[in-house]
């Protein structure tokens, strides 16, 4: 089975993302801090992530997002705030999906994206 991480803050928007990833077929994990989804990438290679850019108390996705990028694994940006965090998006030139967005729609995003990653690419380690 595929993994997906999800690094969300807001309980309910990561139980609705997780549902929707695992109603289209896949494992999804949830984190709510970068060390959580840390611990899950070691554990489960995930084939894809969705990042929430601000996590609260002063914290971003910017270590995970980089992490992503150094093992090649494809993931969208998840954000309500897109103007605040403008600066930051652009530097990390990641994809990104406006919130508020249902669950299927960032699904469909993030299944593209995967479409777009060929396997032989992915580095592990």
């Amino acid at each position: 089975m595929q993994h997906i991480l999800i690094l969300e803050d807001e309980p309910f928007i990561a139980m609705d993302l997780q549902m929707a990833f695992e109603d289209a077929g896949f494992a999804a994990h949830t984190a709510i801090d970068c060390a959580e989804a840390f611990d899950i990438i070691a554990e489960n290679d995930p084939m894809a992530a969705v990042l929430d850019v601000n996590l609260g108390q002063g914290q971003t996705c910017k270590e995970v997002a980089l992490e992503l990028q150094e093992r090649a694994i494809p993931y969208a940006l998840h954000t309500g705030d897109l103007d605040r965090a403008g600066e930051f998006i652009r530097g990390l030139g990641a994809p990104s999906i406006a919130k508020p967005r249902p669950a299927e729609d960032v699904v469909s995003f993030v299944l593209k994206l995967m479409d777009g990653v060929k396997a032989p690419q992915r580095k592990t380690g």
